[in-house]
């Protein structure tokens, strides 16, 4: 291939689709510095700032969901799924991508699906055990599908999965020290750290349990927690006084909280689980139960059946902080075991793997 690679790369509504797909396109950029880049998404989602703040641009595509239990919302779904058919389908053309990369969300269905119409490769990206319907339809006609559980292989074809593992942001490869984490969030050097968080918004239900069991937790003086309590319930949490208690509103610096801690709660979301097992971090995982086709259960699940994590349902959340947290914090031969399941499993260059694989692909190799 001689020209510079142009890769277009389709992914968006939350971060757990975004953020890796920028993952990729910046390995695709330090593999093959001359590559044109670019990214469909929508204007009302996440993307639409996370790219251009990563340095891609983005074009934008009208889509929407199909909404199930309110089909009176659906009225205008025809419309928009031709206009985003139409715009995608210009936006292949126009852009002239050699591959086109989809990492989940709405918007990777009309932008793959137009790559495939104009004859460009298309890739899959699967974060999830459990594959997304926009990704299981997608896989049947993909030239590569990457996923980081092997449970997900179930969902596509048969010779065409390569378990890549989840792009994770790029500080947390950076190998920052126990030692120099906790110094940097002035924790002691001998406590007994849990870093407890449920997503950039936060987990009403992880907030509330907290709220009932910390003071139980904190009972032993070798404790400290780290508790990101997400924008919507800072305020009313951010009551709990204790000394030893570090509520966040956000954690900005999640490589110096995963290495500072010695036990993690939070949701089972792809990326956390993949920055689990990246940091070997040991960890409680409570599936959120709000999350389309159960997803969180099944990477909660998978996590557990390599013994990197205990996974806790929802309703057994008190028991799990009261009870399962103190005992995993005097217990470091286990937390330590959990360490090594995670380690073994983790696939801290998987930006790179899968940007290594497209580029194979469309026939690129680099200059000699």
């Amino acid at each position: 291939m001689m020209r510079p690679p142009r890769i277009l790369l389709a992914g968006g509504g939350t971060g757990g689709h975004v953020y890796p797909a920028i993952a990729i396109a910046q390995a695709i950029r330090s593999l093959a510095p001359m590559s044109a880049i670019a990214f469909a998404g929508t204007r009302d989602h996440l993307e639409w700032n996370a790219v251009p703040d990563a340095g891609f641009e983005i074009h934008p595509i009208t889509v929407s969901g199909f909404h199930r239990k309110q089909p009176l919302r659906n009225v205008g779904f025809p419309f928009k799924l031709a206009t985003g058919l139409w715009q995608s389908y210009r936006l292949v053309e126009d852009f002239d991508a050699d591959a086109v990369v989809g990492t989940g969300g709405y918007v990777s269905g009309p932008v793959l699906w137009a790559a495939g119409m104009r004859g460009r490769p298309t890739i899959a990206q699967e974060q999830n055990a459990y594959a997304g319907v926009t990704n299981r339809i997608l896989g049947r006609r993909a030239a590569q599908v990457h996923i980081a559980f092997e449970e997900a292989k179930n969902w596509f074809p048969e010779g065409r999965c390569r378990i890549s593992g989840n792009p994770v942001r790029k500080e947390l490869a950076a190998g920052v020290t126990r030692e120099s984490a906790r110094k940097e969030l002035h924790l002691p050097h001998n406590a007994h750290v849990v870093f407890v968080f449920g997503g950039s918004l936060g987990s009403q239900a992880i907030n509330e349990a907290m709220w009932q069991v910390v003071d139980q937790i904190l009972s032993d003086s070798m404790v400290h927690v780290i508790w990101q309590t997400g924008r919507l319930y800072y305020e009313r949490m951010r009551k709990k006084e204790h000394a030893r208690l570090h509520i966040m509103k956000y954690v900005d610096r999640m490589d110096l909280a995963y290495a500072a801690c010695d036990l993690v709660l939070a949701r089972a979301g792809a990326l956390t689980c993949s920055e689990l097992l990246c940091t070997a971090t040991p960890s409680i995982l409570v599936p959120s139960i709000h999350v389309a086709e159960d997803h969180q259960t099944k990477n909660a699940q998978s996590m557990e059946r390599i013994g990197a994590a205990i996974c806790v349902p929802e309703e057994d959340l008190l028991n799990a902080l009261s009870i399962q947290v103190p005992a995993l914090l005097a217990d470091p031969e286990r937390r330590q075991k959990m360490a090594e399941k995670a380690r073994e499993a983790a696939k801290p260059q998987a930006a790179t793997t899968i940007a290594k694989d497209i580029l194979e692909l469309i026939g690129w190799e680099e200059p000699i």
